[in-house]
Order: structure tokens, then C-alpha cells, then sequence
């Protein structure tokens, strides 16, 4: 049976064939316009469509990275299925380096958005509209905030099956599961009933080449596992375990603090993990872990107030902290950092 061909805003996408399509947004003060921009592969081959995207919040650059070189990569003579990749859908944010619409808005609190209402409920729902609808599955890429890094984790809700085979496929050291927050793009992918994975990796404003590397990789192995490319997936050492819970240590004390432990680094309960210290005075205060686990997520300013957030803990249950920390050393090697 002939394979048909592709429809995404009004445009038409032959088999075997990459297009891109320009779908107006919204316009800037000047009267310049904005679109979201979406390439799209489709196959030869029928097969699910996977909806890639990045920078729902506009400094998070790793993903956009990770868009850029899987679209080199990609051949739409070699694939099952369509992909369609939204490097950046904040395009507003983008442009300002900031994670937020102009009207200070999270786009990621938004979905399903309304067609009358403020901008980012206009935009979630054109998003949702156009591309999310389209879909059959959606990677979700992020990066941690400003001044915070992530180590690359897949974030899901594992008492969704589908989602957790493509959380598994991908290949992280870690699967944190996490419930969908109101008005995020993971939310209404639930209400719609298609299987997401977000995958956090990184610090916002800038580049991190293993993690961009993982995240190519990761992209790959999914489409593998969905069969829409052929081929085994990449980096079988790495077999991801589930940490059902993760929580922030905070500080305790006033002024700059000397972290003793590095991201992806397991720590014992009542470990000291960092020092806080007056600026003006050689008193140290010891921070100490109240759980055991894996840091995955770190605050990069040495400077923090009393109850500021500076590590982020996975635990794990029984054996699998040893797992997990096997994974996080397998994953260190395989993924240097230089740029490629």
C-alpha cells in the first residue's frame, strides 16, 4: 500500500521528503513576525509520528542543540513513521534569553492555552493545535534553570507504560518519576493520551556537549524502540534505574557556600556535603545530607541565603542506588565533554 503523505498547517509533506513549515505565532512591537518553526521528516515507511521539541522555556539552549544536530542526521528514505522537530517553541524567550513570555509568564504553566487568551495561553494553544495533535509520542527537552545544572535524566510518569518503555530506550542513568504539573506540556499530553518523556539535561544559557551528545543518542535509541528507525540502540550499558523521589537540600546559614560533593556523585545520610561560611568570619557550618542518594541537580552560585535550594537528591530503594551509581560512572565515560 502506497504510504500517504503528511499534512501539517495546510501544507503538504510528500513520503520520503523533508519540509519545513512556518507557522505564524504572533508579531513583535515593530510589526515583525514570529513563527514556530517545525521541520518535518516523513518516511517512506507508515509509522508513529514523534513531535521533538525544545526551549519551551527560551534559556534552556541544550535541546535546541540536540534538534540541530539530530535534523543533520535524519534521512527520510531511511525512516518509519514522521518526526517533526520544534527547536524552539519560546520563540519569545529565545530572543530575550530568558525562560519566561515577556509578560513574565511560564509557557510550560499554559496548556492546553486558549485562542483569546493572554499570550502564552495563545501560544500553548497554537502549539497544541498544530503540532501536539499531530502527534502519536513527544520528547520534551530541557535543561535546568539558570545557575543550576541537571545531570541528564529522563523525567516521566511511570505508571505510564508506554512513556516509561521510551524513558527506558533512551538511555539516562537515571528515570526520576514525576507527575504531571498543572498546565504543563506533560499534562496535556496525559489528558490527550499520548506518551511523553522530558528529558533534563544541563544548565540553562548554556551549552553542554556531553549532554548534547546524550541527547542525540537518546532521540535515536527512542525511534529505534518505536521502530521507526532500524538499527540496535546505542550505549546498552547503561540501563537506567527509577528513583520514585528526589528532594532539595537547602541551605541553613547565611553566606558563601563550599560545596564537597559534584553532581551525579552518591552521598551517604548525615554526610557533609557542603560548608557555609560568613564572608567576614572563618566560622564554618556544616551541611549535611539527610537522605541517601544521588545528586542530580546543583546549584552553581557559591553564594546562598538561608533555605536556598543547593543540592537535588534522588533515593533510591534497596540496591538500586548501586546501580544507579554504576550507571552515572558508565554514562561519564561514554559522553566526553569536548565539543564535537
Amino acid at each position: 500500500m502506497k504510504h500517504k503523505s503528511f499534512q501539517l498547517a495546510n501544507q503538504r509533506i510528500a513520503p520520503g521528503s523533508r519540509h519545513s513549515v512556518k507557522i505564524p505565532a504572533a508579531r513583535l512591537y515593530n510589526d515583525t513576525p514570529m513563527d514556530l518553526h517545525a521541520e518535518v521528516f516523513h518516511g517512506v515507511k507508515p509509522g508513529p509520528t514523534l513531535l521533538v521539541c525544545a526551549a519551551i522555556h527560551g534559556d534552556e539552549l541544550n535541546g535546541i542543540e540536540v534538534c540541530r544536530r539530530l535534523m543533520g542526521e535524519l534521512d527520510p528514505l531511511q525512516l518509519a513513521g514522521t518526526v517533526i522537530i520544534v527547536p524552539i517553541v519560546n520563540v519569545f524567550g529565545f530572543i530575550q534569553q530568558s525562560r519566561y513570555l515577556p509578560d513574565r509568564r511560564d509557557l510550560n504553566r499554559c496548556f492546553p492555552g486558549s485562542e483569546r487568551g493572554a499570550l502564552g495561553s495563545r501560544l500553548a494553544h497554537l502549539f497544541n493545535e498544530t503540532l501536539v495533535q499531530n502527534a502519536t509520542h513527544i520528547i520534551d527537552l530541557h535543561t535546568g534553570a539558570i545557575h543550576r545544572s541537571n545531570l541528564p535524566q529522563i523525567r516521566v510518569d511511570t505508571d505510564n507504560g508506554d512513556a516509561l518503555k521510551m524513558a527506558e530506550a533512551f538511555g539516562t542513568p537515571v528515570i526520576l518519576h514525576s507527575k504531571e504539573r498543572d498546565g504543563s506540556l506533560r499534562s496535556l499530553a496525559s489528558e490527550l493520551g499520548i506518551p511523553l518523556i522530558l528529558y533534563e539535561a544541563g544548565e540553562a544559557l548554556r551549552f553542554d556537549y556531553a549532554a548534547i551528545k546524550a541527547g542525540v543518542i537518546g532521540v535515536q535509541n527512542v525511534m529505534k524502540s518505536l521502530k521507526m528507525l532500524k538499527g540496535r540502540r546505542s550505549r546498552k550499558k547503561v540501563k537506567p534505574v527509577v528513583a520514585h523521589r528526589s528532594a532539595w537540600i537547602r541551605n541553613e546559614y547565611d553566606g558563601l557556600v563550599v560545596p564537597k560533593v559534584e553532581l551525579g556523585q552518591t552521598i551517604n545520610k548525615g554526610q557533609v556535603i557542603a560548608q557555609t561560611v560568613n564572608p567576614h568570619g572563618d566560622e564554618l557550618h556544616a551541611i549535611k545530607s539527610p537522605y541517601h542518594g544521588i545528586v542530580i541537580g546543583i546549584s552553581n552560585i557559591p553564594v546562598a541565603n538561608e533555605g536556598e535550594a543547593l543540592f537535588n537528591v534522588a533515593q533510591f530503594d534497596g540496591e538500586r542506588i548501586e546501580h544507579a551509581s554504576e550507571n552515572v560512572d558508565v554514562f561519564a565515560e561514554a559522553y566526553d565533554q569536548k565539543p564535537i
